[in-house]
């Protein structure tokens, strides 16, 4: 059934009838309400918060991150164990896809070094004012109606239950069709706070606990106390720069430094991180971050930093096995091999007087310097989450199998993906394809 939009708006105390309710201003959410507006559906999209895109609005404060240009079967790799649930969502959209999209908002984009792909201006707000101004205004279709300040509340019998924060505001909604798009647990002030889950879960519907993903971690320190305070008062917020983070096998409960010594790694990659109040966090970290923070979960979890990734080992054995003379470690390292600064800090930091005594030991850390983790950071600091409805208690077109014409679509679904463009793309590809499957059961 294809319907107008309504012409007024129920009281306080009246039910609103929609063809589709959307609850959600984030990407997926959007992206849905564009689907269904552009083919001539009445869509009413209810959120928490003042406005709509806040997170992604966020997300684009430093340069918005849109997609990647790597090949599709790299790409898919990157969602890991839901990669081959994510690459159905993806064969409707992929990282093409959504630059051409862009392109139609007027948003031209360029692919930098790294791979990434940006608009042209780096910035989210021209992209989400050019989408909002066609889902007002769209030139054929009809205009999406938005309701702010609407915090979902659950279900009562078959009607939407919302509070409104304002002292008009429509409280209950009865629709045909309903799309949840509620974000993660990340960045809560943002509006993804995760308060969903309790109202799913007394319906009966699956969902895997919310964790931290992109997120940093507080390290456990020589004494388990974390840094010092002299290294934390002088490098926290330093980066550390052309470094490569390894992780080994695995972690053990019954063997506590395993995940330090193993030789095999899983996870290995060139390039930076900062050093925090507690710990370590920054894109380096992020992409390594779901191996360490399962790891925690099964007792322990640790890394390797090669400090010095352009120099053999034999190279640097030879360089810190030269005489020094009346120099200091700190001086002759610098020297020698250019080591100063917080990388010179983080040596002092992890490695005990024996070790900084013996040039070969020495060596062999500045090769592999290991770092022992207490804890990833809290949910709510994380860039993304981890968790959610589980995937297999949805039909092919995100319907909860649980509830009959109720979709879900984005962060809130459990799948995670490193940044550089993944999680975005992910999330536009979820809210086209509901958007198209609630377009079917109309």
């Amino acid at each position: 059934m294809i319907s107008s939009p309504s012409k007024s708006l129920p009281s306080e105390s009246s039910v609103l009838e929609v063809d589709v309710a959307i609850v959600g201003g984030g990407p997926a959410g959007l992206m849905a309400a564009e689907v269904l507006s552009q083919a001539g559906v009445a869509v009413h999209l209810f959120d928490a918060m003042p406005s709509v895109g806040r997170k992604f609005l966020l997300a684009g404060k430093g340069g918005l991150n849109l997609t990647h240009s790597e090949p599709r079967d790299l790409f898919q790799a990157r969602y890991g164990p839901q990669q081959n649930e994510v690459g159905r969502w993806l064969d409707r959209m992929d990282a093409r896809a959504v630059r051409d999209w862009a392109l139609g908002l007027g948003v031209e984009t360029f692919t930098g070094s790294s791979g990434r792909v940006f608009p042209t201006e780096m910035k989210a707000a021209p992209l989400l004012r050019a989408w909002l101004h066609r889902l007002r205004h769209p030139v054929s279709g009809v205009p999406v109606q938005f309701h702010m300040r609407h915090r979902w509340q659950g279900w009562q019998g078959d009607e939407l239950v919302f509070e409104p924060s304002g002292p008009v505001g429509i409280t209950r909604v009865r629709a045909r069709n309903t799309l949840l798009a509620l974000g993660g647990a990340s960045w809560p002030r943002l509006g993804s706070d995760g308060a969903w889950v309790p109202l799913l879960d007394k319906e009966g519907v699956s969902i895997a606990p919310l964790k931290p993903a992109n997120c940093g971690f507080d390290v456990m320190g020589r004494e388990g106390q974390g840094w010092t305070d002299h290294f934390r008062t002088r490098f926290a917020g330093h980066p550390v720069k052309s470094v490569v983070l390894s992780i080994g096998i695995g972690a053990s409960q019954n063997a506590r430094a395993q995940a330090l010594t193993d030789e095999t790694p899983r996870f290995e990659r060139k390039g930076e991180f900062v050093v925090t109040e507690t710990g370590l966090e920054g894109s380096l970290v992020y992409a390594a971050s779901a191996y360490l923070r399962d790891d925690l979960a099964q007792g322990r979890a640790g890394l390797f930093l090669d400090l010095l990734p352009d120099k053999s080992l034999e190279q640097v054995r030879k360089e810190v096995s030269w005489p020094r003379g009346s120099r200091s470690l700190s001086s002759h390292l610098k020297s020698r091999l250019g080591v100063e600064g917080v990388k010179m800090g983080l040596i002092y930091e992890l490695c005990d007087a024996g070790t900084l005594a013996d040039a070969h030991l020495l060596a062999e850390k500045l090769k592999k310097l290991p770092v022992e983790l207490k804890s990833a950071r809290p949910v709510a600091e994380a860039i993304s989450s981890a968790g959610g409805v589980i995937l297999q208690g949805l039909t092919p077109d995100l319907m909860l199998k649980q509830k009959a014409r109720v979709y879900c679509a984005g962060e809130m679904l459990d799948w995670e993906a490193p940044t550089g463009g993944y999680l975005l793309t992910a999330s536009l590809a979820s809210g086209w394809l509901a958007g198209n499957g609630i377009l079917t059961n109309l």
